[in-house]
């Protein structure tokens, strides 16, 4: 399979680092990361380019899902900024992708327009403070009562949720006992009342916050059950589903991103900077160096495209998607602390974006399934023996 650019994907990318050279300056991405805040309309901006619509159905003004273009995306908004990269993918993957995916007709018919023009970002309300891999033991709880659902408990790193206009929420909505047969999945409001928020401060990926969410007896329309009446107690099949696949894709396409930019500022560093009266790219180490980076960078392009082409193209993808995963998010981690050994002390100070990237890089093997998760995903896939 080749997985060089095709004439859409060249013109894809082309359009998107217009847009960035043009709405997102290096100074802009760096206040950003400063200010832990990026304007929310920089989504709409960036619909205007038609991107919003990668993962919305035609007729509801998107451009039908197309996998690999998301991708691509994701990785060359991330070249700039996670925050710019972030702000798309809560509203591409987190709300179009499930909407389109799992949501009912009403459902489609109230959010994917508004998606597709980039006016609706939506936050995951996944894990709480006690729970993290083991989504199937959340403890915040839905009571139904008749048409209304009644929702207490406390979500943990809800990244955007302090502007989201919507919390895509994990809850327990029957006995804990049965654990995957007594999950659901909710739209909450972020403006319900009964809501409160904390601000976590991060280490990196600054201008999308992260938030603890609050709910004290907040009340939701049962109407907002993604999938509606069907899909009531059945939360696990919609979390494990195709969305899961296509999420593993978005953390691997955001590190390449990050280690992409790292390899680019890395290696025009070198050319520049000289030392005992030459440039440092001629010092072996240095060449070898950047070398590796780049050869790593290739292996990380190959697995991301081929994972992304089995999604794309509705084949069977679980083991692909937990390679790319765990391959590419530890990769792009040791890309960028090698280009960051390139440029020496100035890749750890502030006014260059080495110590960004850096900051921004470290969470990837964390983010979205953490890379034991991941080797795991992958031992059990492949059906390797249980003691």
């Amino acid at each position: 399979m080749d997985f060089s650019d095709d004439e859409d994907t060249g013109a894809l990318r082309d359009l998107l680092r217009r847009f960035i050279a043009r709405e997102a300056s290096p100074e802009m991405a760096a206040q950003w990361d400063r200010d832990d805040h990026i304007p929310r309309d920089m989504l709409v901006k960036l619909a205007e380019t038609g991107v919003c619509g990668l993962t919305v159905p035609e007729e509801f003004g998107g451009m039908g899902r197309d996998v690999m273009a998301m991708v691509v995306t994701i990785l060359e908004l991330a070249k700039r900024s996670t925050a710019l990269a972030g702000l798309y993918i809560m509203n591409a993957c987190y709300g179009s992708l499930n909407i389109a995916m799992e949501g009912t007709p009403e459902q489609k018919q109230r959010f994917l327009p508004g998606l597709a023009k980039g006016e609706i970002i939506f936050a995951y309300g996944l894990s709480e403070p006690d729970v993290g891999a083991d989504l199937a033991s959340v403890k915040t709880r839905a009571e139904r009562k008749g048409d209304t659902l009644v929702i207490n408990g406390t979500k943990r790193w809800c990244s955007g949720a302090n502007f989201a206009d919507t919390i895509l929420m994990l809850v327990r909505s029957g006995a804990a006992d049965a654990r995957y047969k007594n999950l659901s999945m909710v739209l909450v409001p972020t403006d319900a009342p009964g809501i409160t928020m904390l601000r976590v401060e991060a280490l990196g990926v600054r201008g999308i916050p992260t938030n603890d969410v609050m709910l004290d007896n907040v009340e939701v329309p049962f109407a907002n059950v993604l999938g509606g009446e069907a899909k009531w107690n059945e939360g696990w099949s919609l979390l494990a589903g195709p969305a899961l696949e296509i999420e593993k894709l978005e953390t691997p396409a955001l590190a390449l991103g990050v280690a992409e930019a790292a390899v680019a500022e890395a290696w025009e560093y070198s050319q520049q900077r000289q030392q005992f009266g030459a440039p440092i790219c001629t010092i072996q180490s240095i060449r070898h160096m950047l070398s590796d980076v780049q050869t790593k960078l290739q292996a990380c392009r190959l697995m991301l495209m081929s994972a992304a082409w089995k999604v794309h193209s509705g084949l069977p993808s679980a083991v692909d998607t937990s390679m790319a995963k765990l391959y590419v998010s530890d990769s792009a981690r040791d890309i960028v602390l090698t280009c960051q050994q390139v440029l020496g002390a100035y890749g750890y100070a502030h006014g260059f974006a080495m110590e960004r990237y850096v900051r921004d890089v470290l969470v990837m093997p964390i983010w979205g399934g953490s890379s034991a998760i991941q080797k795991n995903n992958i031992a059990n896939l492949m059906r390797l023996p249980r003691k």
